[in-house]
């Protein structure tokens, strides 16, 4: 079967604008609920998933959706998925609410288990980082530019690494020192797998909890790029559509 980045480009394109109606609005902006995580639910969260589901649908009814929204679809349902996407209406929520402008749309296509295609939007700054790991090609669109590919550093020496903003922990040090760590830039969201993937950073540790839909259109992009994102317990490739959504420890190289 067929897709069509450029459409879902532009899913991510439209519910990274009903984001910024709800960013701007001064009415709007507030939580609305809390997740089971105890992480913040906000309205555009919703509004987001609303757009991206709605259009998924209407183009690829076939392909089944699991949504940080959709969390309740319950193991013995999808199991048996060939095909999937993943996705997060807004990553980020924190940074969202911070106002720094640091979070994203992510949309990810999972098949066999492992991410083959993935656009991530920023919408704050109307940069795109999409990429197709089967084709080996990633690309970053600004606004209506020409995209330009993207490719990882494989740097030998002087590393960068790229840090949580929101959530470091005390365990990157150890990982800082082993893998020859010179330098590090914090940034939020998805966005940490995009620094690796263009080359701004080269490694991408993180100890802390994450949800399937946090990292799948992060790996799917850092991958096309010539990247590796590796479980920390036995360093195999990341996989998706576990009984548990949970992930645990990751890193993500860019050598």
């Amino acid at each position: 079967m067929e897709i069509d980045i450029k459409q879902i480009l532009q899913i991510a394109k439209e519910a990274g604008d009903e984001i910024l109606k709800i960013y701007n609005d001064e009415k709007k902006f507030n939580v609305v609920d809390f997740k089971s995580d105890d992480s913040p639910l906000t309205l555009a969260d919703q509004a987001s998933n609303k757009i991206i589901e709605r259009e998924l649908k209407k183009s690829y009814p076939e392909i089944p959706i699991l949504s940080e929204e959709g969390r309740d679809i319950g193991y013995e349902e999808r199991k048996n998925w060939r095909m999937f996407w993943l996705v997060d209406p807004l990553d980020g929520t924190k940074e969202f609410i911070k106002r720094n402008g640091e979070f994203t749309v992510n949309i990810a296509l999972i098949k066999g288990g492992f991410p083959i295609m993935g656009v991530i939007y920023a919408p704050a700054t109307d940069i795109y980082y999409f990429g197709n790991s089967l084709l080996n090609e990633a690309f970053k669109q600004v606004g209506e530019d020409e995209p330009t590919t993207l490719e990882v550093n494989n740097k030998s020496e002087n590393r960068i690494a790229v840090q949580s903003r929101s959530h470091a922990s005390d365990e990157e040090s150890e990982i800082m020192e082993k893998y020859g760590i010179t330098d590090s830039i914090s940034v939020g969201s998805s966005l940490k797998f995009c620094m690796v993937a263009e080359g701004k950073a080269d490694l991408y540790y993180r100890h802390g909890p994450t949800m399937e839909w946090d990292t799948a259109a992060g790996q799917a992009v850092l991958e096309a790029a010539g990247g590796k994102v590796l479980r920390m317990e036995d360093q195999k490739r990341f996989f998706y559509n576990r009984e548990d959504l949970l992930n645990k420890s990751f890193i993500c190289f860019g050598f």
